[in-house]
């Protein structure tokens, strides 16, 4: 009897155990691919790095290297434009905008088109080809894609249900460990990624975040992404630069936002039915232009813009036109359909903005930069609280919160006024409207 009863006692917390692994898988696996969020992060931010530094070594090493982006800007714009569409489809562009129709659609295979482990991994190698090349293109947008590529396949393998929650969290994720800005992950997540909140992802959204986070913090150690500042008005006139680079913000970003939305529609029905050779063409073309730009700029359009935004950051100013040659290279770079997100480059170019303004008013250099990315990256995004609280951590100025989040405020109203339709959301509805069309094709096909 003692035996026999000892042996159900046995099976029981047996039982008991492989019930409780079974629960606790899916949360294991969550967890994992929360952390391996942060490290790829970290990793592909290293590769983009180098990527930069090796383009300016490149460009730099003799009497006439400077004229090299003439040939190698167009090329590789090519080759990355081609690989886009033949090896790795719907890695074009920022990546955000794929995160954000994947959510909206419901049919498993839909997503994947859109977000998959392959496509994260093309994603990264041709944002840093693109680097290479010189494009005005940022990484952290593309780690969106990246995260939440991660996370989808987290779902299937850990037999999670909530695709929708995961996608949430990991575009968060992404967010939180490109920039070292935790909160700004979460804010962009409700604000921009599902513009509700949602009860039942917050929880998602915050445990990866974390995670991330501290896999990020592990590897590259704890910073600001612009490193320390402190400005804060203290004229009349500091405060007039409020108003100026939140309405001159905002219909710059309205302006880059409304043309490439346009451009962006015209350039689509012009590559049908062969998008390839067309597409090709034109990324030839926006290379070009951009070394051109480049070459004209004495090469500070090529790459993010970071070193030229933190610069101003820190109160140096900017040549005058720095802004204007920064987004038009910006721009281009979007237009070539080359993968590469707007993130970086949209700080840049309202850095450089707003050292002009502050140039020209005689006020804080420092100020008028952070009050320029504030209003010209709500104006570009549609998005203030992320504006607000990603600037706010990337600087951490928190002697301008008042400026920065009127100013952030005063470019959202100012875009949207001027251009009715958020930039992310416009892009997302070209790949769900692409995945349908797909599904479609496939539904009418003959099978053999």
């Amino acid at each position: 009897m003692p035996s026999s009863y000892r042996n159900f006692k046995l099976l029981r917390r047996s039982r008991v155990f492989w019930g409780s692994f079974s629960l606790w898988r899916p949360r294991l696996v969550f967890w994992c691919g929360a952390l391996a969020i942060g490290v790829i992060s970290v990793g592909f931010a290293k590769l983009a790095d180098l990527a930069q530094y090796g383009f300016s070594s490149l460009t730099s090493s003799g009497e006439w290297a400077f004229l090299l982006p003439l040939v190698l800007t167009p090329l590789v714009f090519m080759l990355s434009a081609c690989l886009s569409a033949t090896l790795f489809p719907n890695s074009q562009g920022s990546g955000i905008p794929q995160a954000i129709a994947a959510r909206h659609l419901r049919d498993e295979d839909e997503r994947t088109r859109l977000l998959s482990l392959r496509i994260a991994f093309g994603k990264i190698v041709l944002t840093v080809l693109g680097l290479f090349s010189g494009a005005s293109i940022g990484r952290e947008g593309p780690t969106v894609q990246v995260g939440a590529s991660i996370m989808l396949a987290v779902a299937r393998f850990g037999g999670m249900a909530q695709a929708r929650g995961l996608i949430l969290a990991g575009s968060a994720a992404g967010i939180a460990a490109a920039f070292n800005t935790p909160l700004a992950g979460i804010v962009f997540a409700i604000e921009e990624m599902s513009r509700t909140y949602e009860s039942r992802a917050n929880g998602l959204v915050l445990t990866a975040v974390i995670l991330s986070g501290l896999a990020a913090l592990g590897l590259a150690g704890n910073y600001n992404y612009f490193g320390e500042a402190s400005a804060a008005p203290t004229q009349l006139r500091d405060w007039g630069l409020v108003l100026v680079c939140g309405i001159g913000g905002g219909a710059l970003g309205a302006a880059f936002s409304g043309f490439a939305l346009h451009f962006g529609q015209k350039i689509r029905r012009w590559a049908q039915p062969q998008p390839l050779k067309p597409m090709l063409v034109l990324a030839g073309i926006c290379g070009l232009a951009i070394a051109v730009i480049g070459i004209l700029s004495g090469g500070a359009t090529f790459g993010t813009g970071y070193e030229q935004a933190r610069s101003a950051v820190e109160g140096h100013a900017l040549p005058l036109l720095f802004f204007v040659e920064k987004l038009a290279a910006s721009f281009l770079s979007m237009l070539s359909a080359i993968p590469g997100g707007i993130f970086a480059p949209s700080l840049a170019v309202g850095a450089g903005f707003g050292s002009t303004v502050g140039s020209l008013l005689g006020t804080s250099i420092a100020l008028s930069a952070i009050l320029g990315m504030a209003g010209y990256f709500s104006g570009v995004v549609q998005a203030p609280m992320t504006a607000f609280v990603i600037i706010l951590e990337m600087t951490g100025d928190h002697q301008a919160v008042i400026p920065i989040m009127a100013v952030s405020m005063i470019g959202y109203v100012t875009s949207r006024i001027l251009s009715r339709e958020p930039l992310y959301h416009g892009l997302s509805r070209v790949f769900i409207a692409a995945a349908i069309r797909a599904r479609r094709a496939e539904g009418n096909s003959p099978h053999p």
